[in-house]
């Protein structure tokens, strides 16, 4: 594992952390340092932002609201969010196959990207905007990954819960499963410490970009945590802590890409190399990836700290991490 990760390094990354379970085996280790510049190394125990990780923690609560009775699955969603076509359901939002425009496709240029990082984003404006695009395609004839859907699904929750997005995962989950290092960090810029820190690259220089204002990804990819935390969390998921049997399975129901991904309800499916198969989420937000898979054995978080607009693929570091082993 350690060789793999200092080859990340030597590649580009300025630091990676990982947290590493298999039967016989616990392997917990870091490489490169958490600030360009620093001799610091990572602490493996640090915190980063998860980015897109955040989609399964909303996805359970939806699910939980669902199990309660209080949402169908294939029904619209319009009562709660009357902006939204009828012709969505909820499945729809939760699986990607609503056909709305994703609206972080618009955030392409670095030197915005930089000067804006501090400004608040208000969910229902950011919503208005990715509906302001034409529709990708018709609600349930394809396939296509778009963090609108779960600033809708967000806006949801409040509406029906009538609490806050960010209590109702603190509520739900965070507080019974002792997540006591995860956190939604709303307008709070800073990161807890011990943090790695992230780059943007902007004229070829990369741009610190730990501190940031994450009301930009919102119910789609605000979360703060740390690979202890998310392990945890996913077995929680996948060991029917938070979800009772039927919502759990509606979850599992992927659509399939091709062969090797397939993704459920704020979740992927991941069809490894051999036939293994890892449930779980990626999550990418400016200077930070991060990958936590899972299965009956094995758990798996990495978190990576790039300098570059690129980050190794999913695949090609679930592959070297497991070969590696």
């Amino acid at each position: 594992m350690q060789t793999y990760l200092d080859s990340l390094v030597n590649d580009g990354a300025a630091g990676v952390l990982l947290h590493y379970a298999a039967p016989g085996t616990t392997w917990i280790g870091s490489s490169g340092v958490a600030e360009l510049g620093l001799d610091r190394p990572v602490d493996p125990d640090g915190w980063f932002r998860a980015g897109s990780i955040t989609k399964t923690f909303t996805a359970v609560v939806v699910l939980q609201l669902v199990g309660e009775g209080r949402l169908t699955l294939d029904e619209p969603v319009t009562e709660w969010l009357p902006d939204l076509p009828k012709s969505i359901s909820l499945r729809q939002l939760l699986n990607h196959t609503s056909g709305l425009y994703n609206y972080t496709d618009d955030l392409t240029e670095p030197e915005e990207i930089v000067q804006d990082r501090y400004l608040h984003w208000d969910p229902a404006d950011t919503l208005r905007a990715g509906l302001a695009k034409p529709r990708l395609f018709e609600p349930g004839a394809s396939w296509s990954y778009s963090n609108t859907n779960y600033i809708a699904l967000g806006l949801l929750i409040e509406a029906l819960t009538g609490s806050a997005y960010g209590d109702e995962v603190a509520r739900r989950i965070l507080r019974p499963l002792g997540l006591e290092r995860t956190v939604l960090p709303g307008d709070e810029v800073e990161l807890p410490e011990p943090h790695a820190h992230g780059y943007w690259p902007v004229d070829g220089e990369p741009v610190d970009l730990a501190r940031f204002n994450a009301s930009q990804a919102w119910a789609a990819g605000e979360i703060v945590s740390t690979a202890a935390d998310l392990n945890r969390f996913y077995a929680a998921v996948l060991g029917g802590k938070l979800l009772a049997d039927a919502e759990l399975e509606a979850m599992q129901t992927v659509v399939a890409t091709d062969d090797s991904f397939g993704y459920g309800l704020g979740i992927e499916r991941r069809t490894l190399a051999g036939g293994r198969v890892v449930w779980g989420h990626t999550g990418g937000i400016f200077g930070y990836l991060t990958l936590s898979y899972h299965s009956d054995e094995l758990q798996l978080t990495l978190s990576y700290t790039g300098t570059r607009t690129e980050s190794p693929e999913t695949a090609e570091l679930l592959g070297g991490l497991l070969n590696d082993n």
